[in-house]
């Protein structure tokens, strides 16, 4: 059986790579789209979706931004089973500070040129968020079109969604882009920032093994 893996905001699958899929699943990585001008979330979750063969069962994982959008794309094409890494469920569990961008609009704010890869004040705001303790936490991050990434940011703050009890949800519990505390997770990795699936890999991919048994 195949299983659609989309990445997080802006990165590519290198923060995936580390993990060891069950031999029998199909691995489909599905990379990110730039949005077109004025494009709406709805508009863009289908073209996403476009990826994926619904003519047969399927799986969906996401990580971080990527667990919103497999959520989004389970709504119009279901899945077997969804699985997100480093992500929330519903808008009930975003962190204080997404609530803030929320609430102040200060993403839409924001010139894109903020988002641009040379600009050291995005650069720092990366590190506190995803590890600060990793000083190569750009390695992780390829995709850098500058009204991607505030398109994207927007997004995630302005993002409503309702629990879906099926989802399986594994976060890590030193992530302070979406803090355990927030959340009622069905896997918790110790000692895991927002980058767990890239620095504990073994223990993620065994529970994957778990999640997703030869039948």
């Amino acid at each position: 059986m195949k299983i659609y893996v989309i990445s997080g905001l802006g990165a590519d699958f290198k923060v995936l790579e580390k993990l060891q899929f069950p031999a029998h699943l199909e691995v489909v990585f599905i990379d990110w789209l730039i949005p077109g001008l004025n494009e709406s979330f709805p508009q863009y979750v289908e073209r996403m979706a476009s990826k994926i063969d619904d003519s047969e069962p399927f799986y969906l994982l996401g990580y971080s931004f990527g667990g919103i959008m497999v959520q989004e794309i389970n709504k119009i094409k279901p899945a077997e089973k969804v699985v997100i890494l480093g992500s929330i469920k519903s808008d009930k569990e975003k962190s204080r500070l997404i609530r803030a961008g929320q609430i102040t609009r200060i993403p839409k704010i924001l010139p894109t040129r903020f988002f641009n890869e040379k600009n050291t004040a995005a650069y720092s705001v990366l590190r506190k968020f995803f590890d600060p303790r990793n000083p190569k936490v750009l390695q992780y991050f390829r995709v850098k079109d500058p009204y991607y990434l505030k398109w994207s940011i927007e997004k995630i703050s302005d993002w409503r969604f309702d629990e879906n009890p099926e989802v399986i949800q594994i976060l890590g519990d030193r992530d302070i882009v979406f803090p355990v505390k927030n959340s009622k997770p069905n896997y918790i990795i110790r000692g895991g920032t927002h980058l767990f699936p890239a620095t504990k890999s073994k223990e993620v991919s065994k529970i994957l093994n778990e999640i997703f048994p030869v039948k």
